[in-house]
């Protein structure tokens, strides 16, 4: 370890020059959380929730920041450092030695099979963006025709009750209530075994270079796109974003819940992955030990020139955490303002196998019928990139978790051979989970249920890491400790009222 040590960069430049992991971790947000969840919260919610999106996304970076900072002093992975932890365990005695995992790491293993759910919700979606661009049968046309024009009416609806054209609305209407069946069509399911295919052929030879870099084009050229969406909107009367629409956003209300929609829960299932969620919290030191601000801080050493390497490279990783934040941010902020102002003022709501024309209805009234190839090739991008990084992500856990309860002897080779494994089976499981429930908004929010009963868990983790494994000379400041304090508390009313919600009511 020493041998790799690697004095701190000491100005912006070369601190931009360093940074990365974070870049990846929006390329796994942008997909799931922000362009699908938020989406359909904006779209249940309007504008109420705006508050609650904006600080799903800022408060949670700094458990992030701690963990950070714990796995790179201690050069320890975070499931490593979570089995840690006081409390439970599961102790299993074998012939090569024994098997011990605590009660969080268990946790996470459940946790993981929603992610690879998810995963397949993910895949669902680039499944059904390619069937509409490229459709493989006569049904898959013919649905693709029946969907746009039934969103289509849907919109024209929408716009002729705003403008108090009531004949046109009832013509609308009238079209609406007589629209034909849509007839089956398994091209999306097609095009995610594709996908699937493609993301191994990726996964067995990607380095975190091209990784890093991959992600980067895609999350940036979207994010743009649906920026310049939201800003153009506002010339357009209909579907502007009011400043009263602003002010009921940022007023902590609560919209109503009726017997068919319940938007309260839909928001509290996003908030566990929009931003960094319970699953990029746990996988973004993975990337930071990847990109070497470990291996270059060193072992842990009494003297000065350990503690200058560790606040150096500790610096790196926050200017890294802290300028992901700024852009998921943004993205989800646009995302939920868009879904608010198209889907929510129309009462579509993203959902089954018309998700992603349904979505791209949020881009019709800025570039008409541009919308949908603009979108399609967006959604493509950030969805497979979502795709991806997560399952490269989770498949460096999934091997490390077994690594650290002992069902696997910790080395290189067995490292090796474990992500090459991953990287065929977690996309084969994804997509199997799509092809027997093609509901990818559902696989989403089942995730974001777990992932919201975990953060509470990583909250717990993190303040117990600062106030009793912390190092006292990298410092820690009150208002620091406010704002760690500040997440978990989110973190516990979150997964409390999701385990009511979802398992006692």
């Amino acid at each position: 370890m020493n041998n790799e040590v690697k004095a701190p960069p000491n100005t912006i430049p070369s601190i931009v020059r360093n940074i990365g992991p974070g870049l990846i971790l929006a390329g796994s947000i942008v997909g799931s959380g922000e362009l699908i969840a938020t989406t359909k919260t904006g779209a249940e919610a309007h504008f109420d929730f705006l508050w609650l999106i904006i600080l799903g996304c800022i408060v949670k970076v700094f458990a992030q920041i701690e963990l950070g900072r714990y796995v790179i002093t201690h050069n320890k992975t975070s499931l490593s450092a979570l089995n840690s932890l006081p409390g439970p365990r599961l102790k299993l005695a074998t012939k090569g030695g024994k098997i011990e995992a605590n009660w969080i790491l268990l946790f996470w293993s459940v946790m993981l099979l929603t992610i690879l759910a998810q995963q397949g919700g993910i895949a669902g979606g680039v499944g059904q963006a390619m069937a509409i661009t490229f459709p493989l049968s006569e049904e898959g046309s013919q649905r693709n025709q029946l969907v746009t024009e039934k969103v289509s009416l849907t919109l024209q609806l929408s716009e002729a009750e705003k403008s108090g054209n009531l004949n046109q609305a009832n013509l609308v209407r009238q079209k609406l209530e007589s629209f034909p069946d849509l007839p089956e069509s398994k091209d999306d399911v097609f095009w995610a075994i594709i996908l699937a295919t493609l993301t191994i052929a990726l996964l067995l030879n990607g380095k975190f270079s091209f990784i890093e870099k991959f992600c980067i084009f895609l999350v940036s050229s979207f994010t743009l796109i649906t920026i310049i969406n939201l800003i153009a909107l506002q010339t357009h009367d209909a579907w502007a974003v009011r400043t009263e629409d602003l002010i009921a956003g940022l007023s902590f209300s609560f919209p109503s819940v009726s017997a068919d929609k319940n938007p309260i829960i839909t928001a509290l299932a996003t908030f566990g992955i929009i931003g960094v969620g319970a699953s990029e919290l746990l996988v973004y030191p993975y990337w930071c030990m990847e990109k070497g601000y470990a291996r270059f801080t060193g072992s842990r050493e009494p003297g000065d020139q350990w503690l200058v390497r560790a606040k150096g490279w500790l610096r790196v990783m926050r200017w890294d955490a802290w300028g992901a934040m700024f852009v998921y941010t943004f993205c989800t902020i646009a995302f939920y303002l868009l879904g608010a102002s198209v889907l929510g003022r129309t009462g579509l709501v993203p959902a089954g196998s018309e998700m992603i024309q349904t979505l791209s209805s949020m881009y019709a009234p800025v570039f008409g019928e541009w919308a949908r190839s603009i979108f399609l090739l967006g959604a493509i991008a950030v969805l497979f990139s979502t795709f991806f990084v997560a399952l490269a992500g989770q498949g460096r856990m999934a091997i490390d978790a077994l690594m650290v309860s002992g069902i696997i002897q910790k080395n290189e080779k067995n490292r090796s051979m474990g992500l090459k494994i991953t990287a065929a089976i977690f996309p084969i499981l994804s997509v199997s989970c799509y092809a027997f429930f093609p509901k990818p908004v559902v696989l989403i929010l089942i995730s974001g249920t777990m992932q919201a009963l975990m953060l509470p868990l990583i909250g717990f983790a993190v303040l117990y890491f600062r106030y009793r494994e912390s190092d006292a000379r990298l410092g820690h400041s009150v208002i620091w400790d406010f704002f760690l304090w500040l997440s978990f508390l989110s973190f516990l009313a979150i997964g409390c009222y999701q385990a009511y919600a979802q398992i006692l009511s």
